[in-house]
């Protein structure tokens, strides 16, 4: 059996559950299991640590606190800006998920937190910094 090593390719299943046992995040939504090399970045160095040393079959259930998981909400990453840049069809109420355009031409989502007359906040943070969760994954193959 290979064993989850740097650079291994891994196959797997996983559910991200939150404190109150609601589900944040689960590739049994989508229907088909997630692909990923360790080391590639798609996981955080943390979870990737959780999963070195599994093997094929296994079934691991693993408690994240929010520092080690998707990290503590950063003030830096939440922006006010002119509602005027916001045009066409989009939504602009609190609660709505967008995407814009990074630095770098990445498209990063933003959560619009609150509408002040011609202000709008956007929060950039990931929508699950700060809370504590649960990893659950099922290691399908491992290359």
């Amino acid at each position: 059996m290979a064993v989850i090593a740097q650079n291994s390719a891994v196959t797997l299943h996983f559910t991200i559950k939150m404190n109150d046992g609601s589900v944040a995040d689960s590739t049994h939504n989508m229907g088909k299991p997630a692909k990923l090399i360790i080391g590639d970045g798609s996981l955080s160095d943390n979870f990737e640590q959780c999963l070195i040393g599994l093997e094929s079959g296994d079934n691991q259930s693993i408690e994240l606190k929010a520092a080690d998981a998707f990290g503590m909400p950063n003030p830096d990453n939440v922006h006010h800006m002119d509602r005027a840049k916001f045009v066409g069809d989009a939504e602009v109420e609190v609660g709505t998920i967008m995407a814009f355009s990074g630095p770098d031409g990445m498209e990063i989502p933003g959560i619009i937190t609150d509408i002040a007359g011609d202000s709008v906040t956007v929060d950039f943070n990931h929508p699950l910094a700060g809370q504590d969760v649960t990893f659950e994954v099922e290691i399908l193959t491992v290359e």
